[in-house]
């Protein structure tokens, strides 16, 4: 299969185009990027196949008749044109979180891609992380007893407010969009084959340091329908230690630098360390994409999980808008 990339970005870079280039079925075909310059370098670095690989114009790299498939990690207000494009040139679609910036674009994506027959997966690469994978089977057989809370916490220190998620144009959450999806994502994946779907949401954000017309620091508390509880924490605004940790009645589990690109990190389950192969979860998510098209079948994340998402950061902005009375 023969595979494009819009948005030479670093994910793209060093997590996208290896996976492409480490399966054995698949060839990196082509680019999109706004940039002439970017695209060429781009398909340089890591020798793409097509004929004429850079792309500045989505209609002509999508016109291609031996492209397959393409990954988009673009700007979040860019995916709906983009995906709506593929969808109706027959390209299949691996798409970076969040799926879009609105439900009805989430929806109207849907649409495009089941009427063109077209497979649309969500890349949400914490899913694929082994440790993750192998807490998650414990969780759900009971190793914990009843889960009752889980608490995720994610932070970066952005350089400035310059990045193109915190510009209206571009995005529509900075912090939310950065980790705070893949949190929800993970909380949802984690709790939810015991505990059911989350039924109340409060939040609390602060774009206090760059003065962001985005959120640089969200703070998200859960309810499920069985009453089990969670919470996140993300921000661009102060570096610290990824951390997950579980609770259930009869036992917990710490997740130590788990999050982020590699597949690393230390996991504790009932005070006992758990081993784990350190595997890439960019090569199993991109894998499991290529096994959903060729056996017809969905993504282990589709496009409900995404428009699910999508939905839950929405609430999560506005339950900060009706909760904000001062004390």
């Amino acid at each position: 299969m023969n595979i494009a990339i819009l948005g030479p970005g670093g994910i793209a870079d060093d997590q996208h185009a290896p996976a492409v280039l480490n399966h054995p079925d698949t060839s990196l075909w082509s680019v999109l990027s706004r940039s002439a310059e970017r695209a060429e370098a781009f398909s340089k670095r890591h020798d793409l196949k097509a004929p004429n690989p850079a792309h500045t114009d989505l209609a002509e790299l999508l016109a291609d008749p031996l492209l397959d498939a393409v990954i988009i990690a673009t700007p979040d207000r860019l995916h709906s044109t983009q995906v709506l494009a593929a969808a109706r040139a027959g390209k299949h679609i691996l798409l970076e979180k969040p799926m879009a910036t609105s439900v009805s674009e989430c929806d109207a994506m849907i649409e495009a891609c089941r009427t063109n027959d077209v497979t649309l997966a969500m890349a949400y690469h914490l899913r694929w992380h082994r440790g993750h994978r192998l807490i998650r089977q414990q969780v759900s057989s009971g190793m914990l007893g009843a889960l009752r809370h889980i608490r995720v916490h994610w932070t970066f220190q952005a350089p400035d407010g310059s990045n193109w998620r915190s510009s209206p144009e571009t995005g529509r959450w900075w912090a939310l969009a950065a980790n705070g999806t893949h949190c929800l994502d993970l909380i949802r994946w984690m709790m939810m084959p015991t505990e059911g779907e989350i039924t109340r949401i409060l939040s609390l954000q602060s774009s206090t340091k760059f003065g962001s017309p985005h959120d640089e620091t969200s703070i998200v508390a859960l309810t499920f329908e069985s009453g089990a509880t969670a919470e996140f924490c993300v921000s661009v605004q102060f570096d610290s230690p990824s951390r997950i940790e579980i609770y259930g009645d009869t036992g917990s589990v710490l997740l130590d630098g788990t999050m982020g690109r590699h597949g690393g990190g230390d996991i504790v389950l009932n005070g006992v360390p758990v081993s784990f192969p350190a595997e890439n979860p960019f090569q199993a998510e991109f894998n499991d994409f290529i096994e959903a098209v060729r056996e017809g079948r969905p993504p282990e994340v589709d496009g409900s999980e995404g428009r699910r998402n999508v939905a839950l950061l929405l609430d999560a902005i506005n339950a900060q808008n009706n909760d904000s009375n001062p004390i």
